[in-house]
């Protein structure tokens, strides 16, 4: 304490615990910078007004404040108190009042969204923080929101998707299997659905535990159990979009019976890997140096150093080099264009070090050529894997760009590129031969406004139409209506009775249309009906033309809502390795699904 000075002609007890800091002359340095001798904390005040001091002592130092006696009519300076004091002289809020509610809630959020461990709230600088803000707010401790006020936060966010997804005609699912940093084994399952304002709709519904072995019975159980306790209707399942395990596809197909599409990034990744590899003999030595060299840049910081002065001196951008990842064949992509990028400067560095590995320029070639082939179709798996926009009705026009243009011979192309672009066109394309396959990916273009029937071949036009308007009728003899059924909500307000309105009852009945004439004369209009941009949102189109086609509308909801890829339940397991850390690796299962359902949905 000896460094602080006492401040001169005070008469006020509470100076005691106060002082400033001392300058080289041992006078003080800021006289509006005052810190406590107890805790070393700095207190803004002003002209000797001890609002503020009186307030850091009954808040941080309570013992202290009571023994020194203070009294509402303590001399001051100032007759104005601080915020801080006005707040502390209201006293904390009590635990029933809306006002704690409010905060805790709040606090609550701030945990799950941020994916932070619950002793999060015992940390003296987030206390202060909070204390800091608002004086009157008593935080409650780890224990509280672990067992009261995130299992509440879940039972209502919970309560308000099952509400939602109840609410669509028809949803969608994604699904994949994912084991944590202590192996313990978990299945998450999206559903996403079109919401009544026509917008792409997904909510993370569990993330469960799943001990038992793999096998097709034990994956489709799960799944329907999931189904079942979040009292869903199976018979709304549109489709379920997964990876190509055989295990996963068996439950779906043979032990469900619903229907299944294989993830787009998934397929596209084995088919560019697969393709590669039966390059091995041209492509194995390139590619190995490419790792080699990576390496040696990745575990010296000198030549890191010599990069950057390379790349200064020959005008290269900046870059750091890329290392590729096993199941990310992107980053393989992204790697051989960052070698060849930085070649020149890696070459520099490496002259003169006889023990590193160097690019020679066949290797180089064989570079370019494998690059030629990957880089056009590095963007569609990002583009495919959105969820808050249409992607299934793409699958089919993107495949058909694939084999009229980007995976295409060019001219030019070596013969490396030829057979790269080759195996993976042939692949592909295997993936997607499937009947009720083609048939979903049919019947969603044709619903796409974008499209309709232009990227669809002339027999399969034809196919998709009629099936089309066979599900139509189906879809009106069991609503027992014709169109898309009114909601609740969208219900106009009862108008007064007119005359008019008695007098039309007595009009004679007119013919009205049968099943089959309605879905004829909706399918008549839809395709007459101009295409729309490419960059324009079809479900867009489908609000403003929803009451003109309702049939036709609600069979939009149910295709789609559809993924084309499984990404968006990879992304749940980012969001649960992020919950599961290390640090948090005990965690119950039952507590690491309504954190990762919370962090999805809240």
């Amino acid at each position: 304490m000896e460094d602080l000075v006492q401040k001169k002609g005070v008469t006020s007890p509470i100076w005691q615990y106060f002082g400033f800091q001392a300058d080289e002359h041992g006078e003080p340095l800021d006289i509006n910078a005052v810190k406590c001798r107890l805790c070393r904390k700095s207190i803004m005040t002003k002209d000797g007004n001890t609002s503020n001091l009186r307030a850091h002592l009954r808040i941080h130092h309570p013992n202290e404040c009571a023994k020194l006696g203070l009294t509402k009519g303590e001399s001051s300076s100032s007759s104005q108190p601080s915020i801080i004091g006005a707040f502390a002289k209201c006293g904390k809020y009590k635990r029933d009042s809306a006002k704690w509610r409010e905060c805790t809630t709040s606090v609550t959020r701030y945990l799950v969204k941020g994916l932070l461990p619950f002793n999060t709230v015992e940390k003296s600088s987030f206390t202060e923080m909070l204390q800091t803000l608002n004086p009157q707010y008593e935080l409650p401790g780890r224990k509280y929101f672990s067992k009261t006020a995130v299992p509440d936060m879940y039972n209502c966010v919970r309560a308000e998707v099952e509400g939602l997804i109840k609410k669509a005609d028809f949803y969608s699912l994604t699904t994949d299997m994912w084991s944590s940093t202590n192996m313990t084994p978990y299945m998450s399952l999206t559903a996403h659905f079109i919401s009544p304002q026509w917008e792409l709709q997904s909510k993370c519904l569990e993330t469960v535990f799943f001990p038992e072995s793999h096998t097709a019975t034990n994956i489709a159980e799960g799944l329907r159990s999931v189904i079942q306790d979040w009292n869903l209707n199976e018979e709304k399942i549109s489709c379920i979009t997964t990876d190509n395990a055989a295990n996963i596809k068996s439950a779906v197909r043979n032990e469900l019976g619903w229907q299944w599409l294989n993830c787009f990034g998934h397929n596209l990744h084995l088919a560019v890997t697969n393709s590669v590899k039966k390059q091995r003999p041209c492509t194995d030595r390139a590619l190995g140096v490419c790792q080699s060299v990576i390496g040696t840049f990745s575990h010296s910081w000198q030549k890191k150093r010599a990069l950057l002065k390379a790349q200064q001196e020959l005008q290269l951008p900046e870059h750091s080099l890329i290392t590729d990842c096993a199941t990310r064949w992107g980053s393989k992509q992204k790697m051989i264009e960052r070698i060849i990028e930085q070649a020149p400067a890696i070459g520099c560095v490496l002259a003169a070090d006889r023990r590193a590995q160097s690019l020679t320029w066949q290797d180089l070639d064989v570079l370019e050529a494998m690059n030629k082939a990957l880089k056009p179709i590095a963007d569609f798996t990002d583009i495919l894997s959105g969820e808050d926009y249409v992607t299934v009705s793409s699958l089919l026009p993107t495949l058909l760009l694939l084999k009229s243009d980007t995976l295409s011979e060019s001219e030019g192309d070596v013969k490396l590129t030829k057979d790269i672009k080759c195996g993976i066109l042939t692949e592909l394309e295997s993936k997607y031969d499937c009947d009720s396959t083609k048939r979903l990916m049919c019947i969603a273009t044709f619903l796409d406004p974008r499209f309709r029937g232009e990227r669809i071949a002339e027999d399969d036009l034809r196919q998709t139409k009629t099936e089309i308007h066979t599900e139509m009728v189906k879809m009106v003899q069991e609503q027992g209506q014709t169109g898309e059924s009114m909601r609740q909500e969208d219900k106009p307000p009862a108008k007064k009775k007119t005359l008019g309105s008695y007098l039309s009852k007595a009009r004679p009945p007119r013919g009205s249309f049968t099943e089959e004439e309605r879905a004829t004369a909706e399918l008549t209009i839809y395709e007459q009906e101009p295409t729309v941009d490419g960059d324009d949102d079809p479900l867009a189109w489908w609000r403003t033309n929803s009451k003109r086609l309702p049939i036709m509308a609600r069979l939009a909801r149910k295709y789609l809502c559809v993924c084309a890829t499984s990404t968006p339940s990879e992304r749940v397991f980012s969001t649960a390795g992020n919950v599961v850390s290390p640090s948090r690796s005990h965690l119950k299962p039952d507590k690491v699904n309504m954190l990762v359902f919370l962090a999805k949905n809240a």
